[in-house]
């Protein structure tokens, strides 16, 4: 799945150890929500939901 330059960025922010497992979730929501590209806002809604 593709991610925008801001949601990389945004993705940066988690820590490199747990950061492989948030990728997935937050794909994983994408493909629930019918997204086919990670924007900001989609990891602003797995950040909002995942805590």
């Amino acid at each position: 799945m593709q991610w925008t330059t801001e949601a990389e960025q945004k993705l940066k922010e988690i820590p490199f150890f747990v950061r492989p497992a948030a990728r997935k979730k937050i794909e994983k929501l994408a493909q629930e929500m019918g997204a086919t590209e990670i924007t900001a806002a989609i990891y602003d809604e797995a950040k909002k939901q995942f805590g």
